[in-house]
C-alpha cells in the first residue's frame, strides 16, 4: 500500500495562519526591545569576524563607517540578534535573510534574458516569514534618508512595500501551486529604476568584463591575458593559491547537472585573482577564475566566494539541515528564485565552504541615488512584490495570506517598526564609530 501523506485542505491553511495571531498580533510588530539585548552591539560584529582576513577587517570597518546605510549593510548579525528577541508569527519561509534594496538586482537568467530579483543570499535561512519584511522595512527607511527624502515619505516608502507584498501574497493564495511556482512580474521593465539596471545589465557581458579587468600579458592587444591588479580590492594569487582554487573546482564539478559540466569542460582555466567583495562580506575570501572557450572572444569568469554561517542561525538552530553552508546559500537562492544562474554551485577548500557562481555575467544594482523623488515608491513596492513571490514559493502563502489578513494592521505596524529600527542603527552606528570601532575614513569600492 502507499503511505498516504499528511495533506491539510486549503481552508484548514488558511485558518492555521489565521491562528498564528493569537501567538503574536498583527499590530505588535511595531514592536522593539532594544533593552532586551544581551549581547552589545560591537560583540556581535566581532563574533561574526573571527576566522576572516584580519587585514581586510580595517577596510570592512571603513565601508560601515561611511554611512548609517552602509553600517546596515555590515550589520546583519545585530539585526539577527535583535529579532530573535521579538515574538514572531512561527509561519516560516525561505528568508533571503539580508533583503535590503541593495540586495535585489538584474542579472542573465539561464535562458539569456536579463531579468530582475534578489540577488543577494549570503544569509539566507528557513525561519519567521516577517523577518525578511521588518529588515527591507529598516532599509527602505536607511535608504530614503540618505537619498533625501523627509520622514513622512520613508515611511509611505515601507507601507507601500508591506502593502504590496501582502496583496500579491492574497493573490498567490488563491492560484494554483504550480502558476506560484512559475510566476513572473512582467511589468518590472517598466519602473525607471529597474529599467535603468536592466540596461546596465546588458552591458555588462563578458566581453566588458574581460575589458576591464584583464590585460595582455605582453602590453600588446590580441595576445594572452591575464588579470590586471587594482589593489586592494583586485589582487592576482600565488601560483600555489591557483593551484589549490583550481583543485577546489573538481568537487563542484561533480554537483552540477551532465550538461553545465559539459559546457564548464570546453573551457580552460588561464588566471586567479583575490576580489573583496561586498561590505558584510569583507574579510571573507572570494577568488576570481578567468576561462578561455573557442578563444579570447569567448571568456568565463567564474566566482568562488566563502560562505559564513548565516547570521540567524545561532536562532534558528533546526532551521537548515545542511552543514555545508554554500549549499545553504545554493539552496535558499534556487528556493526563491524562479531562474538562477546555470553554475551555481558550491564547493570547499582550506576547511571552510564555498559558494560557486558566474562574476558579472550580465548583472546590474541600483544606487541610493537612484532613489530620489517618485523613484522610491516605485521601487519599494518592487521589493515588495518579489519578496512575496520568492516567500510564496518556498513557504505556504495561504497561510501567510491567512495570517496578514485584509486589514492594513501589519502595514502600519511594519511601516512604525522600519522607522524605530532605521531610528536604533543610526544610533549603533554613531556609538560604535564613537569607540573607536569603526575608523571614519572614505573608502571607494
Amino acid at each position: 500500500m502507499v503511505a498516504i501523506m499528511q495533506w491539510a485542505t486549503p481552508d484548514e491553511r488558511r485558518k492555521h495562519g489565521q491562528a498564528r495571531r493569537k501567538q503574536v498580533g498583527r499590530q505588535r510588530h511595531s514592536e522593539l526591545n532594544v533593552k532586551a539585548r544581551k549581547t552589545p552591539p560591537q560583540v556581535l560584529l566581532a563574533r561574526a569576524e573571527r576566522g576572516r582576513l584580519p587585514a581586510l577587517l580595517k577596510l570592512k570597518h571603513q565601508l560601515m563607517a561611511q554611512s548609517p546605510f552602509g553600517f546596515f549593510r555590515g550589520a546583519a548579525p545585530i539585526m539577527a540578534a535583535d529579532l530573535s528577541v521579538l515574538p514572531n508569527t512561527g509561519i516560516e519561509a525561505q528568508l533571503c535573510g539580508d533583503a535590503h534594496v541593495r540586495n535585489l538586482g538584474a542579472f542573465a537568467a539561464p535562458d539569456g534574458r536579463v531579468v530582475f530579483d534578489i540577488n543577494d543570499f549570503d544569509e539566507t535561512i528557513r525561519g519567521p516569514f516577517e523577518w525578511d519584511l521588518k529588515r527591507m522595512a529598516a532599509s527602505l527607511v536607511l535608504a530614503a534618508r540618505e537619498s533625501g527624502h523627509k520622514e513622512a515619505a520613508s515611511r509611505q516608502a515601507v507601507e507601500v512595500c508591506i502593502g504590496t507584498y501582502c496583496a500579491q501574497m492574497r493573490v498567490f493564495a488563491k492560484m494554483a501551486s504550480i502558476d506560484v511556482i512559475r510566476f513572473q512580474v512582467h511589468r518590472l521593465g517598466a519602473v525607471a529604476v529597474v529599467h535603468s539596471a536592466l540596461l546596465k545589465a546588458e552591458r555588462t557581458s563578458p566581453q566588458r568584463t574581460l575589458a576591464q579587468l584583464t590585460e595582455p600579458v605582453s602590453g600588446k592587444a590580441g595576445g594572452p591575458r591575464r588579470f590586471k591588479e587594482m589593489k586592494p580590492l583586485f589582487t592576482r594569487v600565488t601560483k600555489a593559491k591557483a593551484a589549490e582554487v583550481l583543485a577546489a573546482l573538481e568537487p563542484y564539478k561533480k554537483m552540477l547537472e551532465p550538461q553545465r559540466r559539459h559546457f564548464l569542460s570546453l573551457y580552460k582555466p588561464i588566471d586567479i585573482a583575490f576580489k573583496v567583495v561586498g561590505t558584510g562580506s569583507v574579510g571573507l575570501r572570494d577568488y576570481c577564475i578567468y576561462f578561455e572557450g573557442n578563444g579570447p572572444g569567448d571568456p568565463l569568469f567564474l566566482q568562488m566566494k566563502e560562505e559564513a554561517p548565516s547570521a540567524y542561525a545561532p536562532y534558528l538552530p533546526h532551521a537548515h539541515p545542511a552543514r555545508h553552508n554554500g549549499q545553504r546559500a545554493v539552496e535558499g537562492q534556487r528556493a526563491m528564485q524562479v531562474q538562477s544562474d546555470p553554475f551555481l554551485g558550491w564547493t570547499h577548500m582550506g576547511g571552510r565552504d564555498y559558494l560557486v557562481r558566474q562574476l558579472n555575467d550580465h548583472k546590474g544594482s541600483i544606487q541610493l541615488t537612484d532613489l530620489a523623488g517618485g523613484a522610491l515608491l516605485a521601487f519599494a513596492e518592487v521589493c515588495g512584490e518579489l519578496l512575496a513571490r520568492g516567500h510564496a514559493r518556498s513557504s505556504d502563502p495561504l497561510e501567510i495570506a491567512g495570517y496578514l489578513g485584509s486589514g492594513e494592521s501589519f502595514v502600519e505596524a511594519l511601516g512604525k517598526f522600519g522607522s524605530l529600527y532605521a531610528d536604533q542603527t543610526e544610533k549603533d552606528w554613531q556609538a560604535l564609530r564613537r569607540l573607536g570601532r569603526i575608523a571614519a575614513k572614505k573608502v571607494s569600492q
